[in-house]
């Protein structure tokens, strides 16, 4: 089997990752089994200047330094459970120390398994108005949909404000569930939760339209590359096609 690294950004969407991933082995290699699994975090504060900047390549560089030292630890490919963390990634820059699998091409693919055509995409400010859903959902036919801005920014804070710490609630509930609504209104088939804490305040039942739940479907798809079920990834950062 494959030893996994995972690139930890916002904590509570890497131990979600990394809960799943092992459950996974729990469920289809037996009790208390999986394949070896290092994760390296710093601090998100760290990056904080250079999401505010904009500046991509301040961020890419501390993320490859994690992938360094999980390759060190002994990782033979990396996640990162985190979705802005892909406008970094894919800036340009020297290839990463490790292939990795990129978390907006998993939640395509799976949108396109189910013939999804109009995803809404809800996340932080900077993946709702950045490039990497329009790219990755759109170079498979479907159309990446967002909410309304003062819609955006009430979700960002909520996410920087509680779920990155940890905190749910059922208020902060109802402003996603409301938005969820709205993508519905405007024609959207299903809704992708691309800050990988709002699968943890969103359930499938909660939501009004069909959830890609990005944070799970990475972890799976990391599972399936370390026990060999699929090939080891290729990407090592920078743009996609």
């Amino acid at each position: 089997m494959r030893h996994l690294g995972i690139l930890a950004h916002s904590i509570e969407g890497a131990m979600l990752c990394f809960r799943t991933f092992c459950h996974e082995g729990f469920r289809t290699l037996g009790p208390h089994d999986h394949p070896d699994v290092t994760l390296d975090c710093i601090a998100m504060a760290k990056c904080m200047p250079g999401w505010e900047a904009g500046d991509h390549a301040a961020v890419r560089a501390v993320h490859a330094t994690s992938v360094e030292r999980l390759a060190r630890a002994g990782a033979e490919f990396f996640v990162c459970p985190d979705n802005t963390s892909h406008l970094a990634l894919e800036a340009p820059g020297p290839d990463l120390a490790l292939p990795g699998l990129h978390i907006a091409e998993e939640v395509a693919a799976q949108a396109g398994a189910q013939g999804r055509r109009r995803v809404g995409v809800l996340g932080t400010k900077y993946t709702m108005t950045g490039p990497v859903y329009p790219g990755a959902l759109g170079r498979r036919g479907m159309e990446a949909v967002v909410p309304a801005a003062a819609e955006r920014e009430a979700l960002n804070r909520i996410i920087f404000d509680e779920l990155v710490a940890g905190v749910f609630t059922a208020s902060s509930r109802a402003v996603f569930v409301r938005a969820i609504e709205s993508l519905a209104g405007r024609g959207c088939d299903a809704v992708a939760l691309v800050c990988t804490e709002i699968p943890i305040l969103i359930a499938p039942e909660d939501s009004p339209l069909p959830t890609l739940d990005s944070t799970r479907l990475l972890a799976r798809a990391a599972f399936e590359v370390a026990v060999g079920d699929r090939p080891l990834p290729t990407w090592r950062g920078g743009p996609l096609a």
